[in-house]
């Protein structure tokens, strides 16, 4: 039995319970919310990671993506990114890789973290398709299906099916006046594979038979969006709706299998279009989970995406997105750093925890926060910062010259020692 189908019997498995606890919260809720599809607690038991739960009532997550490039594969620094990441509080890893021993890097990736690892399959159908054909599009269904069996069975926890890419949907986009018209590199992969064959998509076509593997490993589908915009001009529109419209049929087929799944949404989109996309996403899935990239509210802010993204990510989280994407400073531009990757981190944390506190989730962190503040208690301060790193080296850097209780910025000036002084004093006079 999966864990959705335990959830269906009524039983409390031990991944409820310790998610239940995490995030206190009444196992029985938890147990509903798990077997209806509103939470998901991605765990193939050949990784086996610390259970994290994604979905409705719970703290929003965050996901980092490390990988290879063609042009750049280090073994080593994708295996570094992926335990800085984690180190920074990411609740999830993805492995992009597209460069290099693929098998191998999974390998070493997902036995150097504890937190729910991701994939995407087709990216390593169209590599070996390369090599061994010589086109991408002439990979076979086999090809696919194979890929996402292999990493299944090597531990994988969730992975990306861009099952919203169909004849239909591209005959659609062809008509579609986007400015970009296709950013998805798993979406354009199938996109060109339709095109050149004329032919389904065959994990859409054939979604019963990756149901079958995903059962048999407890893999958690990530529904794909290989229609998201590629530009905020582009947001909302047809194509990514009609996707949205197939995913939600085939989030409840996953359901009746018994096997998680969870949506992924947009990438550029203008503030003021987030919170109609993840009200129309939560109403055609039915709360399914939601995993957003960014999104990123403007175009223009290449080297701060990570800053852009954390905006939407605020935005998107309170309104109801589950889980965001992380987006690195190199965004765009390049493969990221080690840096980058925890840089992304830190952002992306920052949105979840302002999305969390606006919708009344952890409040009682801050005000602890702000009360160590008042006390000018700096280690509580730092024991409780969401980056006590970065927080200490600056404290560290320039330090007050007389009043070392207060920073640098003010000294003497303290506002909370004149008040202290003045206020508090003639309070106590």
């Amino acid at each position: 039995m999966t864990l959705m189908e335990e959830a269906k019997r009524g039983i409390i498995t031990e991944e409820i319970k310790e998610v239940a606890k995490a995030e206190k919260i009444d196992e029985e809720v938890v147990r509903r919310r798990v077997a209806s599809g509103k939470i998901i607690i991605p765990c193939n038991p050949i990784h086996l990671p610390k259970p994290v739960g994604i979905g409705k009532g719970l703290r929003v997550k965050v996901n980092a993506n490390i990988g290879t490039s063609r042009e750049y594969a280090n073994i080593d620094e994708e295996v570094e990114k992926a335990k800085v990441a984690v180190e920074a509080g990411a609740h999830a890893v993805m492995d992009l890789s597209t460069g290099g021993n693929l098998d191998e890097i999974r390998k070493r990736i997902v036995n150097a973290v504890n937190v729910p690892f991701g994939t995407v399959p087709i990216y390593q159908a169209a590599v070996e398709a390369i090599k061994k054909y010589g086109a991408i599009v002439d990979m076979s269904e086999d090809d696919m299906f194979n890929a996402f069996e292999k990493h299944a069975k090597q531990g994988v926890d969730f992975a990306v099916a861009h099952v919203g890419v169909t004849k239909e949907s591209v005959k659609r986009l062809k008509r579609q006046h986007r400015i970009i018209p296709m950013v998805s590199r798993g979406g354009s992969i199938h996109m060109a594979w339709i095109i050149h064959n004329d032919m389904e998509n065959p994990i859409y076509k054939n979604f019963d038979y990756l149901l079958e593997i995903a059962r048999e490993y407890e893999l958690t589908l990530s529904l794909g969006d290989g229609m998201r915009s590629g530009a905020i001009h582009d947001s909302n529109d047809r194509a990514k709706l009609q996707e949205l419209l197939i995913i939600g049929e085939l989030v409840e087929r996953a359901r009746e299998a018994g096997v998680q799944s969870m949506v992924e949404g947009p990438g550029h989109m203008p503030l003021s279009h987030i919170e109609a996309n993840i009200r129309i996403m939560k109403t055609v899935t039915k709360e399914a989970p939601y995993f957003v990239l960014g999104p990123l509210v403007t175009d223009i802010a290449p080297g701060y995406d990570h800053i852009v993204g954390g905006i939407g990510g605020a935005i998107a989280g309170y309104y109801g997105a589950d889980f965001l994407c992380y987006v690195t400073p190199a965004e765009h531009l390049s493969l990221p750093s080690i840096e980058d990757v925890r840089e992304g981190v830190i952002a992306a944390r920052i949105a979840a925890h302002a999305a969390d506190i606006a919708r009344g989730i952890d409040t009682d962190i801050d005000k602890a926060f702000s009360i160590a503040r008042q006390n000018l208690d700096w280690e509580k301060m730092f024991s409780m910062c969401i980056d006590d790193k970065k927080a200490r080296e600056y404290r560290e850097k320039r330090k007050p010259m007389e009043e070392l209780k207060a920073c640098s910025m003010c000294g003497k000036f303290c506002a909370i020692k004149i008040v202290e002084k003045y206020l508090d004093g003639d309070k106590n006079e």
